[in-house]
């Protein structure tokens, strides 16, 4: 058996631009859904899935991530002096949830280049790897879906998600065999095809848990659309030598790295919260919409 994944890349270190003006000072992953940020959500994910130890790849003005997950001793201080417990464990939550090691990627070169930066963080050992602004709500840990598929078969997992055709030219594209009903060998990925061009209809989606082997490949990766170095490029590489499993996965997904995907995020969370679900849809019925189903 191979060993248990115990450490995950995050690379957060993009600018933002869909989210202008707010990301001209504060990084997108620090987005509330409701009153906790998407980057909490995804390392609480990783937590979720006995991860201890996190990589936050970040970028030079990007430091606000790094603090949120460091202790705020003056806030704890005011909480604890004046007895508010619930509080104070709500400010502690983000430090307790992994040690998380910063690494700053001092030039945008590509989505590859933010992982081969994490290089020396991760060291010789497979690790997950979860994108900044993806959020999944899942029974299992979507993380643990693929460490599952990784024990049995061995190699890396790829998250995935059937998609339609004609959205093709957003995604990375895996073109491979079926094993299952779940689950494709990968035979390479089709980063953003056009949809007469698509190898079929799974899509990559919300990371990976990969060997170490990927670092070598990215180290040798030529640059390739935009001058940058793609991850999906290394991982066609190692699926020739190494196999990769491509896993549908479980549960509901939200691209909080862009507007539509944020806002659904965003009510999604305040509707199944019982301090703001309810005000909610009250709200929601007085401007005239339903929930399905009738409620």
């Amino acid at each position: 058996m191979s060993p248990p994944v115990r450490t995950a890349v995050i690379p957060a270190g993009g600018l933002g631009t869909r989210f202008l003006p707010f990301s001209r000072t504060v990084p997108k992953e620090l987005l509330p859904l409701v009153d906790v940020p998407v980057i909490d959500f995804v390392l609480s994910e990783c937590a979720a899935a006995g991860i201890k130890r996190v990589v936050l790849v970040g970028a030079p003005g990007k430091q606000a991530l790094r603090e949120y997950f460091r202790p705020n001793e003056r806030v704890a201080a005011r909480l604890e002096r004046d007895g508010r417990h619930a509080e104070l464990a709500l400010a502690r939550r983000p430090e307790g949830l992994a040690e998380v090691v910063w690494v700053v990627q001092e030039a945008p070169l590509g989505n590859g280049h933010a992982v081969l930066v994490a290089r020396d963080a991760v060291g010789n050992e497979p690790f997950a790897l979860v994108w900044g602004d993806d959020v999944m709500r899942s029974e299992v840990p979507a993380i643990a879906q693929l460490e599952r598929v990784r024990q049995a078969r061995g190699g890396s997992a790829a998250g995935a998600m059937k998609i339609a055709r004609e959205q093709s030219g957003r995604y990375g594209m895996f073109s491979g065999t079926a094993v299952d009903e779940r689950t494709l060998r990968v035979q390479s990925v089709v980063e953003k095809p056009a949809p007469a061009d698509a190898p079929g209809d799974l899509a990559s989606v919300h990371g990976y848990v990969l060997d170490p082997a990927i670092f070598d490949v990215l180290a040798d990766c030529q640059p390739g659309r935009g001058g940058e170095i793609w991850l999906a490029d290394a991982v066609s590489t190692l699926a020739a030598t190494s196999p990769v499993w491509a896993v549908e996965l479980e549960g509901t997904r939200y691209d909080a790295g862009e507007r539509s995907g944020y806002v659904a995020a965003f009510v999604d969370e305040a509707l199944a919260r019982a301090d703001t679900g309810p005000a909610l849809r009250e709200h929601l019925r007085r401007a005239g919409w339903r929930e399905p189903g009738g409620r």
